[in-house]
Formats: C-alpha cells, structure tokens, sequence
C-alpha cells in the first residue's frame, strides 16, 4: 500500500549498520542466557492506539537478524489498532528474535508515533481543501523512512533534501541581496520544470516575490491576519501561485490558517516532535525439548 519509493537497498545497509552498533562483538546477555537452538514465537502489540507504521521495516530487521524467522502481519502500515491489538507474530530462533528485538521495535514505535500525529493533524483538516506536508527537520538518517511515516499518516511530503526543490529562504535572500536577484540567478541555473519556492515574513516581500515570478510564495511565521492579506494579494494577481503556510503550525490553529486560502501546509513538529507509540514484543515461554535441532 505505501511505498519506500527504491530505498530498499539503502535501508538493508542502514539496518546492518544500526544492527552492528547494537550487537558489537555479540549480544552477552542473550548468548549466556538463551540455548542457541531454542524456537520461540515472539507476539508483537501496541499498548496505546494509534496509527501503525514500519512493519514492512520491521520485518526487514528480522530477516536481515535471520532469514530463517517467519515474519507475519496481522495489520497493515496506515491501520489504526487500538490498544492490546496484535501487530505481528515472528517465529524461529529465539537468540534471534532477542537480538533483532530492540532495533525493530525503536523503528515500528517512531514511525507509528509519527503517523499517528500526522494523523490527528489531517483529522483536523478535514473538510477543507489544503494538504498537510512535512518539512526537511527530521533525524539524520531517517529521512525516508520518517516522510514514509508522515505518508502512511495520511499526509504528504514536502521537498527530500537540497537537490530536488529551488526553497529560497531567508539567508538566501540575504546571500543574494533580495529576492527578485535570488530568483532571478535560480531560474539561470534550474531546469524549466523546477519550480521556485520563495519564504515571505511580511507582505513587501510577497509583492516582491510576485513580482519576481515566484512558483510559490511561503507565508512564514504570519499571523493570520497578515496571511489573510497575503492571499487575497496572491490570488488577485497570480492565481496559479501556490500559498504556502508555515513556521510554530499547532494543532489548535491548523484550521484558522487553512481557513486564510492557503494550499499547503507545513509543519515541522509532525517529525521532530512527537511520541514514539507505545509497541511491545513478548516471547512465549520455554518449552522443554522444543529446539532448531
């Protein structure tokens, strides 16, 4: 249903990595506590409901951990299981089970932490014709697989990094010595299917980013007022401008910005602030005589 858009290859090596600081020289407590044959059945649940995300990443520690474990799930990536709902079960080694246990559970809670918000945030947006993205403020490192989050949460993505998007912000403007000579110097050097995104404070800087033929004009840290104007002066004169909001978007104020006309909305805090969900792994209890061997 929700694609990691080719970061398979990237996200193995990511996870061998994560696994290898974690594991070091070897896992002491599992090695000195576990007989290396033992089958196990280990339950996945959520504790706290909410939006699931990251089984498919989940799965992918375990059989990169081993790929004897048989990796089944009982949801699906964007379902919401309340509280107590069984999300996986894994069955095999149970030295392996212990040893992928940790890794896969800190990957499944942040990226369903992460949904569930964006979630909660598009809930309130609903009815209203604006669309709800991400921003560039997210972990190093986990880049795609948070904005794969926020799309598993029902909202979309904003630019990747540097290199797919012309996003002309303050300190550009500064560097360049205003907005018509910074966009003037980007459409020099873009492909014509770029688009440029300018960020505004104040509607001078609007008028000079319409002027100068902005793709998209952010409306950065207005009030709503301010951002009322702003539309009306970009719709007036360039409708096919997209309006941009962004900078301190809260829950209980989505609805009075998306209200000003704005097409987009932006918030960093849906991968920078948020709680892990709470997701548990339990193993089954040793039964005698049931091993690998």
């Amino acid at each position: 249903m929700f694609e990691l858009d080719g970061y398979n290859e990237q996200l193995r090596k990511q996870i061998r990595d994560w696994l290898a600081e974690d594991i070091g020289a070897g896992d002491i407590t599992t090695s000195s506590t576990t007989p290396p044959n033992q089958l196990s059945t280990a339950i996945i649940h959520v504790k706290e409901s909410g939006i699931i995300a990251g089984l498919p990443i989940a799965r992918l520690v375990f059989e990169i951990v081993d790929p004897t474990l048989a990796f089944h799930a009982l949801v699906q990536d964007g379902m919401f299981a309340p509280a107590g709902t069984v999300l996986a079960e894994v069955k095999g080694s149970a030295h392996s089970l212990l040893i992928g246990e940790r890794l896969a559970l800190n990957l499944l809670q942040r990226l369903s932490g992460i949904a569930t918000k964006t979630h909660t945030y598009v809930q309130r947006l609903e009815g209203r014709n604006v669309r709800l993205t991400d921003t560039r403020k997210t972990t190093p490192g986990h880049r795609m697989l948070e904005k794969y989050a926020v799309r598993v949460g029902g909202g979309y993505n904003h630019r990747y990094g540097l290199y797919d998007a012309v996003m002309i912000k303050d300190n550009h403007i500064k560097a360049a010595g205003g907005i018509q000579l910074a966009i003037e110097a980007s459409r020099a050097r873009i492909p014509h299917t770029m688009k440029i995104e300018v960020e505004t404070e104040s509607l001078a800087q609007v008028e000079e980013a319409l002027q100068a033929g902005a793709d998209i004009i952010m409306l950065d840290n207005m009030d709503t007022v301010m951002m009322t104007e702003a539309v009306k002066l970009i719709r007036g004169r360039s409708p096919h401008v997209t309006i941009e909001a962004s900078g301190g978007v809260r829950l209980d104020t989505l609805q009075s910005i998306a209200d000003c006309g704005i097409d987009v909305i932006s918030v960093g805090a849906l991968t920078y602030s948020f709680e892990a969900l709470d997701i548990s792994l339990d193993l089954d209890s040793k039964k005698k005589g049931e091993d690998l061997s």
